[in-house]
């Protein structure tokens, strides 16, 4: 197995930096991811409180990692915690973050129709307010789709979203050829990782490269791989040896495959191709 950490630039467009569990250890997770070659890492929000300290993040390890970046939203598993109130100190926040270019969209937003005790009007309540704001600010948004595909495709129908990323991307074909049609890259990560994750793997397989890019959801997604090697945890640092495993079932090299998800991801979302603009990646890690 060829070392993919140390040959090519990789982006990570879904960690939690910012999780509990990361406290106390961040500047060795931040380190490690460098190290590997993670040259870009988006930072998704989940409720009001985190996005202070989110931003202090970013700009305080943005030496490490170039392209480390923010999104700033309420995430629907947060809504019992939210306060109507947040859509507006929300778009506050957002007017406040223009000027940083560190902050690149909003996100995580989205529906799960898959967590029974969450509220699905409520849910609807934030996620349409939050796709409102998208569309005033011209942003792009990160999605949390899960089991509510078809009820986030017709919510975006009904606006000018013009991109972003349906995070950890589980539905079918059919359903992932609209997000592509609605200008949405679609996220693959750990899951892919598992042998019975069958419909995963052929969606990696038969979409179009163009379509897809790399994240981890740290700490969120496990791995297939990290309980049996003694791993304490998913993060950043892992990218390269998931994403070497996504090009192996897409069956491409890990050249073209970097530099595919790359461009995608900066596609997705403009600002963060003006802040690597200003900090180009490397070719390589070394």
């Amino acid at each position: 197995m060829s070392d993919a950490s140390t040959e090519h630039a990789w982006v990570d467009t879904h960690c939690h930096l910012d999780a509990p569990e990361f406290v106390g250890v961040l500047h060795d997770i931040v380190s490690m991811a460098s190290s590997k070659g993670v040259r870009a890492i988006l930072l998704p929000t989940v409720q009001a409180s985190d996005w202070g300290r989110a931003k202090n993040l970013v700009n305080q390890y943005g030496n490490q990692i170039p392209g480390l970046v923010y999104a700033l939203d309420i995430h629907p598993l947060y809504i019992n915690q939210a306060q109507e109130s947040d859509i507006d100190t929300l778009k506050n926040q957002i007017e406040q973050s223009l000027d940083d270019p560190r902050f690149v969209g909003i996100g995580e937003i989205g529906l799960d129709y898959f967590v029974e005790d969450l509220d699905p009007q409520r849910q609807e309540y934030f996620f349409h307010a939050q796709l409102d704001l998208a569309q005033q600010f011209q942003l792009p948004v990160i999605l949390h789709v899960r089991r509510s595909q078809d009820a986030i495709l017709k919510a975006l129908r009904r606006r000018k979203v013009s991109s972003g990323i349906a995070h950890a991307f589980n539905g079918s074909h059919q359903q992932a050829e609209k997000f592509i049609e609605l200008g949405f890259k679609l996220g693959f990560g750990g899951a892919a990782t598992y042998d019975r994750a069958l419909q995963i793997r052929r969606l990696l397989q038969d979409l179009p490269l163009e379509s897809i890019v790399t994240e981890t959801d740290a700490l969120d997604i496990p791995l297939a791989w990290l309980k049996e090697e003694g791993g304490q945890f998913n993060e950043s640092a892992l990218l390269p040896r998931i994403a070497q495993q996504l090009a192996d079932i897409r069956g491409i090299s890990e050249e073209v495959f970097s530099k595919a998800v790359w461009q995608n991801a900066m596609q997705a979302l403009p600002r963060w191709s003006s802040l690597m603009t200003n900090n180009p990646k490397p070719q390589s890690a070394s």
